[in-house]
């Protein structure tokens, strides 16, 4: 009985290791994240890359009554970061010759990169600011007196020239390419020590960090010195320029910032032609559009730059923007967040003719402004002095609010068609923030002119919803909501 029993069962195991044998034939390969679980050798990119990283010296001369307790490369990033500055410190107990009026002294130490083969270098903005000698070392330790080309402060990207030719240039990589994980390296001169080779990991990119430029953000080790240096792809490609970092202490904490390749070479092809950056403007003042107005607006999703005021005379105004409008769209190009409307504004030739989708009062419209050219600031107008109170009492007390007409000096001053003036707010208005001088112009997507059209878009509105509210507070307009008391 056990010998038939068993014969099947070695039958079936035979049959079972041969399927066994034949689907790991069969079975298709591992992925690539499977196959690959050993870390990256860098030895061949340092090689190819490596020469055409420089090390930069600057120095200034000294000013009467100048002193200098810490290196002015790290003080350069406890100011780029809000980091209080230690008090200064004598370097030794002995005592040191004190530096003389118009000696030159060290001021920092940075990195770059040669772009080209006759000598042109890439650097950063900040580490060739107010040097009065920029001395290039390259990695054969010949040194060159540089010539700056050119610095743009507002992208922190700066064009050096050295007089040598058959450099070994960088190759220029596609930023558009890099994905977040990717690993990266960075090479420079951390706290002088030339050459110093470091790497990690794409940590995010379009890295939105209050600056003009979306940063490419990494954990590559970036620490005073490296400032200026090149990130590279696996390809010895360089993908950005090291630039920042977040710290609490002015040295590496796992979080560093370079600006993307594509943005800094726009930046640097201009230097070199004109020895500045040109950018476009249309005059607008912005600010985000926050979920709760995209939605009670009718927008959907916050999207769009939001327009918190239009500069007299400027583009926008001329186009006819205004305050309170939200721009979507600008020459075809999605506005996500409203950080993206000035680069994107920013890169366009002055003088060209640019379509602005705009959402204004639940509907869009297509506007055609002329780009300007960057130009100082102009100071805000302040708004018209106060003028006597004609309180009118209606529907708007239902939100909290006393408001009269707008005198006709004042909506010349904001340069409004009409609105109506806040005399008081109270409850869910003051809640909601608005207050006493705020100027209404628009309630649930209808624009007021009068405190008459503002009782009667008033009683249309659902009270038992939040109601948005457009105004002007001195040159800023704004949404606030206006939700129901509980």
């Amino acid at each position: 009985m056990n010998e038939l029993t068993l014969k099947p069962v070695r039958s079936y195991l035979a049959a079972g290791m041969l399927a066994l044998a034949a689907a790991a034939v069969a079975l298709p390969a591992q992925p690539v994240w499977a196959q690959n679980r050993t870390l990256p050798d860098f030895t061949d990119l340092v090689e190819q890359v490596g020469p055409s990283v420089v090390n930069i010296r600057t120095s200034e001369k000294v000013k009467v009554g100048a002193t200098s307790g810490i290196d002015e490369q790290m003080l350069e990033f406890f100011r780029r970061f809000g980091i209080p500055v230690p008090p200064t410190t004598p370097r030794s107990p002995r005592p040191e010759r004190q530096p003389q009026p118009d000696e030159d002294q060290p001021r920092g130490v940075g990195s770059g990169f040669i772009l080209t083969t006759d000598g042109f270098v890439m650097t950063n903005a900040h580490v060739v600011e107010g040097a009065d000698e920029v001395i290039v070392t390259l990695t054969d330790k010949r040194e060159f007196k540089a010539r700056i080309i050119g610095a743009d402060k507002r992208s922190d990207v700066a064009v050096v020239k050295i007089e040598a030719t058959g450099l070994p240039a960088v190759k220029i990589g596609d930023v558009n390419r890099l994905k977040v994980g990717e690993w990266v390296m960075a090479i420079g001169s951390p706290f002088g020590l030339e050459n110093t080779v470091t790497a990690g990991i794409v940590s995010a990119k379009q890295r939105d960090t209050g600056d003009y430029l979306p940063f490419i953000q990494t954990d590559v080790a970036i620490n005073p010195g490296n400032s200026g240096g090149p990130l590279l792809n696996m390809r010895g490609e360089v993908i950005g320029i090291n630039s920042q970092i977040y710290s609490r202490s002015g040295g590496f904490q796992g979080i560093s910032f370079a600006i993307p390749i594509d943005e800094a070479a726009r930046v640097s092809d201009q230097l070199r032609s004109a020895g500045r950056v040109t950018r476009g403007r249309i005059g607008v003042q912005i600010e985000q559009v926050s979920k709760e107005v995209a939605e009670s607006i009718g927008l959907g999703k916050p999207q769009g730059a939001l327009i918190r005021g239009v500069e007299s005379g400027a583009p926008a105004e001329k186009a006819g923007i205004e305050a309170g409008d939200i721009i979507t769209k600008f020459d075809g190009k999605q506005i996500e967040k409203s950080s993206d409307l000035p680069r994107l504004v920013g890169n366009v030739k002055p003088g060209t003719r640019a379509v602005v989708t705009v959402f204004r009062r639940g509907a869009s419209k297509d506007l055609t402004v002329v780009i300007a050219e960057v130009e100082p600031e102009k100071p805000a107008r302040r708004a018209a002095a106060s003028e006597p109170r004609a309180a009118v009492a209606g529907a708007a007390q239902a939100l909290g609010l006393v408001v009269s007409e707008l005198p006709d000096a004042q909506k010349k001053d904001l340069k409004v068609k009409g609105g109506v003036k806040v005399d008081s707010a109270e409850g869910s208005a003051a809640r909601a923030g608005l207050r006493e001088g705020d100027v209404i112009l628009a309630v649930a997507n209808t624009e007021v002119a009068t405190v008459k059209e503002f009782d009667a878009a008033v009683a249309k509105v659902d009270k038992s919803k939040a109601v948005n509210v457009l105004f002007r507070r001195g040159e800023w307009a704004q949404y606030a909501l206006i939700r129901p008391a509980r």
